[in-house]
């Protein structure tokens, strides 16, 4: 039976919208992650949005909780039910149908879908709750619905707002399986296992704590998948059902040891999180020191700890993706798409993290000597700085020892090295959406975007928003605020393409511009007062063809990377700005100086043939049998835009781009780079952005022409490494010539050196000699090339060394001469030095008679 698909089904029977799961990355910004099944509908339940046309909605979302206040992480393997990555089932009511139809969709899902036997169904309703009670007496006797306090049965939002009881439903696993003190309905064993939770919205909390009816209560139902798959198998844990022993089955086949459940806790931990990592990493996350991508680090680094503790010692987690794949890429085909890049990411973060947790290990268990009940806080930090530890993996083993942890300590190094990850999440980093907007929204509608045929035009201001989004009537001259225009050519930020700026004409300059549930809002600085109802002229700025130009740069480099790398090239991230554009895309390997070359060479070859955009609105099935190539986690209707250049690219885009990719002009990757493991980052220029890079190489090579003093730069270059070639091996020479040893002969009380130097400056020798000695006569010959150097000196000594020079100079053909102290003179045969040698100490010994 295919329960999610019987679910969805079920409630569409009763009107309910089937809406797609979305991503796991929420667009809130106070989440890590989508926890809960009721996330992406938050905006409608708080009112921030109108209620959809249709007041009833259904999905099966994917939800995490690893971090932040629902954090499921350290139970994952040691209870039969907790997990990080779990799907949810969810029927919803907008100000609709209310408590008795919940109650009663239940019942017969339960009851006439599910099959499940009555006689193990039980109910809880909030202890002050009588009118679901009573609607619960139609289907249950009152010994078998139990009324329970609001730490069990009540839900609120946050500590002001929307808020209600509960009602849970219960399914009985049986005494025989179960038979604690805590197993009883409501307990903390599991013989009584929660299985559905419908949550009744219909009061508003102030901030004094009054409860005050909502005018429209809400439905929002959660029904864990795992738990109702594992009870209609027959199992009382969920990893026992079929959703997860395939995966436990297939640890067993690699490590070659049999699965037992009462020591297991590392299989189902691995089989945990690969499902967690396997949808992370196929949704776009990736591994990282920060934020989303650094949870996603940790439990694969907790998995593959649990994988050493079985006895793996090379990466194995990426050997699970295609069970993970056959078990879950019917219902989420973006598994298979993604299937050879989430493999090759875990392996290189596993093969990244196997090098070090030997180490690191080693260095754990060396310390647990040294411990009786706290652990070091600094060996901890050591653990998580140079073995790649998360903090959580070390109080993972702690916790096993029954030893706690210094975190006084290892807060203390964190903060001295925070810029490596963030130790408290305080969501996304995007700026919290809150403000006016569900007003604007029912008053005006979406406003229409004109941007992509009209960079100016006269438009009205429909409403204006302080710095804060609260509605105003006027902003003041040299104010910040929002506006709302009734068309507007300002593209507001989205698929990784920068807003727009411009101005108002006469009234403001335009700064930046966002998208706001639908509305597309400029951020504007006031240069005259402007009031809600005015008509003014709105003008793009010019960086907006700087920026068509670099995005579609961005959708031809994304298409030549496929070509030329492979298919498992999938985009990671981009951002497209008026003088620049990144790319990120999965990819195992620095990318070589010519492949580099390569993908430049063809991005330009493109752009020289002058291919046309061609772009078209379709259904979303027309785009997908067109081979547009849609990014994960982008919001598409139903109806899309695809953007086409020939047979080069074909995309999904909702962006601005060039009529005619000759206008992109030269095409320059000025940078390629790692993001983490397996994702690599091409930075790259166009336009105006690479005319002026190219101005600026220019001018450093004509600096470098001058400095050089040759206009053949790369012989000038050639010229210089000879020169430094050369004056490497003098120094070499001068330094081992320095070391060698100088015999002397004594003539009538005078040390008399005639030697063959190798290298050095002879006359900087002699004068060492001259000031080493009272009484000296020094002649030095050094070979350089074919010639011959030749310098002699002479100190307290009845010689002069011009006369002596001139006398030994003609013997190997040359001449020179000098002061009576010093001379020097060249040759041209090298080969008589021995003769001149021999004459040289011989004119020594006749003038010193």
């Amino acid at each position: 039976m295919d329960i999610r698909e019987a679910y969805l089904e079920f409630f569409e029977s009763k009107k309910h919208d089937r809406v797609e799961s979305a991503p796991l990355t929420p667009d809130d910004a106070t989440l890590l992650f989508n926890n809960a099944g009721m996330v992406p509908f938050k905006s409608i339940f708080t009112g921030e949005v109108p209620t959809p046309s249709n007041p009833r909605a259904t999905s099966c979302q994917t939800c995490i909780r690893a971090g932040g206040k629902h954090n499921d992480l350290e139970n994952v393997g040691h209870t039969a039910r907790h997990h990080t990555f779990f799907e949810m089932l969810g029927n919803f009511s907008f100000g609709d149908y209310f408590k008795e139809e919940a109650i009663d969709y239940s019942w017969e899902f339960v009851t006439t879908v599910l099959e499940l036997p009555t006689e193990k169904l039980y109910a809880t309703v909030h202890e002050s709750d009588d009118e679901a009670f009573k609607m619960w007496e139609k289907y249950l006797p009152a010994e078998k619905i139990k009324r329970l306090g609001d730490a069990d049965n009540f839900w609120a939002m946050g500590d002001t707002g929307a808020c209600g009881p509960c009602s849970e439903i219960f399914y009985d696993q049986g005494a025989e399986n179960f038979n604690t003190d805590e197993d009883y309905l409501g307990g903390e064993g599991d013989r009584f296992l929660e299985i559905w939770n419908l949550v009744f919205m219909q009061y508003d909390r102030n901030s004094k704590g009054e409860l005050n009816p909502l005018p429209k209560p809400s439905i929002d139902t959660g029904m864990g998948l795992e738990r109702v798959v594992a009870i209609k198998e027959g199992k009382v844990s969920n990893y026992d059902s079929s959703l997860f022993m395939p995966i436990i089955n297939r640890v067993e086949e690699i490590i070659a040891k049999k699965y037992e459940y009462a020591g297991g806790a590392s299989y189902r931990v691995i089989a945990d999180h690969i499902r967690t990592t396997s949808f992370l990493l196929a949704q776009g996350i990736n591994f990282s020191n920060e934020g989303r991508g650094y949870v996603l680090r940790r439990i694969l680094r907790r998995a593959v700890r649990h994988g050493y503790l079985l006895g793996f010692r090379k990466p194995f987690m990426y050997e699970l993706v295609d069970v993970v794949v056959k078990l879950m890429s019917k219902t989420y085909p973006y598994l298979a798409e993604k299937q050879k890049v989430i493999t090759e990411q875990i392996f290189l973060e596993e093969e990244r993290f196997f090098k070090t947790i030997a180490d690191g290990i080693s260095l754990f268990n060396e310390e647990l000597k040294n411990t009786d009940t706290v652990f070091s806080g600094e060996v901890a930090f050591t653990l998580y700085d140079q073995c790649g530890f998360p903090l959580d993996l070390t109080e993972d083993m702690l916790k096993e020892k029954n030893i706690a942890l210094d975190t006084d300590k290892f807060d203390e190094l964190m903060l001295e090295q925070r810029t490596r990850a963030k130790a408290a999440w305080k969501g996304s980093g995007d700026e919290a959406k809150h403000g006016d907007f569900k007003t604007l929204l029912e008053k005006f509608g979406e406003n229409e975007f004109i941007g992509y045929e009209n960079l100016e035009a006269e438009v009205k201001v429909l409403a204006l928003l302080s710095e804060n989004f609260d509605t105003i009537e006027t902003l003041h001259k040299s104010h910040s605020g929002w506006v709302l225009l009734e068309q507007t050519p300002f593209y507001a930020m989205g698929g990784g393409q920068c807003g727009d700026s411009g101005v108002l004409v006469d009234s403001a300059n335009v700064e930046d511009t966002k998208n706001f549930y639908g509305l597309n809002l400029s951020q504007i600085k006031a240069t005259a007062n402007i009031t809600v109802g005015d008509t003014l002229t709105a003008r793009v700025d010019v960086s907006r063809n700087e920026i068509e130009k670099h995005h579609s740069a961005t959708h031809i480099l994304h298409s030549v990377l496929y070509k030329n790398l492979g298919d498992h090239i999938s985009q990671a991230g981009s951002l497209v700005e008026a003088n620049r554009l990144r790319f990120d895309f999965s990819h195992p390997k620095a990318l070589s100086n010519q492949e580099i070359a390569a993908i430049e060479e063809e991005v330009n070859h493109h752009i020289m043939h002058a291919i046309r955009n061609y772009t078209a609105v379709m259904s979303i099935e027309e785009a997908k049998m067109s081979g547009a190539k849609a990014q994960f986690g982008e919001k598409y209707g139903e109806d899309v835009r695809v953007v086409e250049f020939g047979t080069v690219s074909t995309e999904f885009c909702g962006g601005c781009h060039v009529d005619n990719l000759a206008n992109i002009g030269t095409f320059v990757i000025t940078k390629e780079s790692g993001v983490s493991a397996g994702v690599r980052r091409i930075e790259a220029i166009c336009g105006n952005a690479s005319y002026n890079y190219l101005k600026k190489q220019r001018h450093i090579l004509n600096v470098a022409t001058e400095e050089i003093k040759n206009r053949d730069l790369l012989v000038g270059i050639e010229k210089l490494k000879e020169q430094i070639k050369t004056l490497k091996q003098e120094v070499k020479e001068a330094s081992d010539s320095s070391k060698e040893e100088l015999h002397a002969e004594v003539v009538n009380g005078v040390e008399v050196f005639v030697e063959e130097v190798s290298g050095g400056d002879i006359k900087e020798h002699i004068d060492e000699l001259k000031n080493a000695h009272d009484k000296v006569c020094v002649m030095l010959f050094q070979v350089k090339g074919d010639k011959v150097l030749i310098a002699c000196g002479v100190k307290n000594a009845s010689l002069k060394a011009g006369d002596w020079i001139k006398k030994i100079a003609p013997i190997l053909g040359g001449g020179g001469g000098g002061r009576p102290d010093f001379a020097q003179a060249g040759g041209k045969d090298i080969t008589k030095i021995a003769e001149a040698k021999v004459a040289s100490l011989e004119f020594v010994k006749e003038s010193l008679q």
